[in-house]
């Protein structure tokens, strides 16, 4: 599961919240076109703890840190991604959390097929 939500490639496949369409890369930098409009994206170094935290900017210029974490699991692997209320209404923080919640299920359906 770590491997292919680490794939920026995959992002556009189970994370609609935040690529809409193919990542771009420009230099070490991901911009992908997202709900929120064209953003950039940061990830982590590929590591064995199963981190996959990553900064957004938003085109406002506002960084966001998101700690996304996919944790072994004996029956397979669990994924807790932190949504956290920053900066936004309550009506944006429930969709933003319900868009969480479908990326985490498409991922699951995704790679439980």
């Amino acid at each position: 599961m770590y491997n292919f939500a680490a794939d920026p490639d995959n992002l556009p496949k189970w994370a609609e919240g935040l690529a809409k369409a193919d990542v771009r890369r420009v230099a070490d930098t991901l911009v992908v076109d997202s709900p929120m409009g064209e953003v950039t994206v940061s990830f982590v170094s590929r590591n064995g703890f199963g981190v996959l935290d990553h900064d957004v900017t938003l085109p406002s210029g506002t960084t966001i840190n998101n700690p996304l974490r996919v944790i072994a699991h004996p029956d397979g692997a669990e994924v807790i991604f932190s949504v956290r209320q920053i900066g936004m209404t309550d009506e944006e923080f429930d969709r933003d959390c319900r868009m969480v919640a479908d990326d985490l299920a498409k991922l699951k359906r995704i790679l439980e097929s």
